[in-house]
């Protein structure tokens, strides 16, 4: 084992795979060529001595040994950038925390908890990115985020299988609700029969990376019609007020619905709940990392409209 050859950009390459979850998606992030980012792989699978990551069909995942390197790498790039900043001229980052959404959490959470961090803790800068739950997982692991807010739906097992296991705590569980249009015959009573959902067209989020699909009543016992797919939470609303179709929504987002949309719980059907978790790394958190927690934890709660579950212990 020798990694006194290895490259900085074959290091950074290895962390896109990591977190990216394929060589292509690396390759168009990164702006190489997917033989170039094969070719700096194999130069750290070279070094290690060891297969570092599974080939599979839905893409990659790091082997023990890749976990081992890519912490590593990790802790060395985060040294190397900091070093050239320092160089540079430019205010440490000490105080930067990197935090992922899943994409109805940016409607309501993030900007709650960043202007009460703006108030609290001027000093800390947060940077976010929007992502799926797979995706969001697989930065945590390449060590590009530091907390992310995850959805979770029943049997609400562990983002993933990996060892040591994430850091979770449970911010809310509430249940899903149903978006209907205003004129919609659904929409005349208080709530929505399970059994009034066969037939109806429905708006959806595309799916990928596992991800369920977004925005269709889950166990549906037919094949559900889907009349438009976005990707985006309120251009899915907007989709209902104009009279496209039904989408679910969650139950903390029903205050902001556009006009044109009643927002409907749906009995008859098992209890749709959905939990909204922060996730951390396996490592202890530093401490801007835990100021951010405590803003985003107090966003979560604030106006739930139901009461706050049992959950793992907060983030501290």
């Amino acid at each position: 084992m020798d990694f006194t050859d290895v490259s900085l950009t074959a290091l950074r390459v290895f962390r896109a795979v990591a977190e990216q979850g394929t060589f292509t998606a690396a390759a168009a992030s990164l702006g190489y060529t997917q033989p170039a980012v094969s070719r700096q792989i194999a130069s750290v699978e070279r070094a290690a001595g060891a297969r570092l990551l599974e080939r599979r069909r839905d893409g990659v995942r790091l082997t023990a040994a890749g976990r081992v390197v890519l912490r590593r790498a990790g802790a060395v790039l985060d040294q190397i950038d900091g070093a050239a900043r320092e160089l540079a001229g430019l205010p440490a980052q000490a105080g930067v925390v990197r935090v992922g959404w899943f994409p109805s959490a940016g409607a309501f959470v993030v900007p709650r908890a960043l202007a009460a961090l703006h108030r609290t803790d001027p000093a800390i800068t947060v940077e976010t990115r929007e992502g799926s739950t797979p995706a969001l997982v697989r930065a945590l692991r390449a060590g590009s985020l530091d907390l992310a807010l995850l959805a979770a739906a029943p049997p609400f097992r562990p983002p993933d299988a990996e060892s040591p296991a994430l850091g979770l705590e449970t911010l809310t569980e509430r249940g899903l609700r149903l978006a209907v249009p205003a004129a919609h015959p659904l929409a005349r009573g208080d709530f929505v029969d399970v059994a009034d959902l066969r037939g109806q067209r429905w708006i959806a989020g595309p799916t990928s990376g596992g991800d369920l699909l977004m925005g269709v009543w889950p166990g549906l016992d037919e094949r559900p019609e889907i009349a438009h797919t976005a990707r985006d939470w309120l251009a899915k609303l907007h989709l209902v007020a104009a009279g496209c179709g039904l989408t679910t929504v969650p139950a903390a987002l029903a205050h902001a619905v556009p006009e044109g949309v009643r927002v409907l719980p749906v009995r008859g059907g098992p209890q749709e709940q959905r939990r909204l978790l922060l996730a951390r790394p396996p490592r202890a958190p530093s401490e801007p990392a835990v100021r951010v927690a405590e803003a985003l934890r107090a966003a979560a709660l604030d106006g739930a409209d139901l009461p706050r579950y049992g959950s793992t212990p907060p983030i501290r």
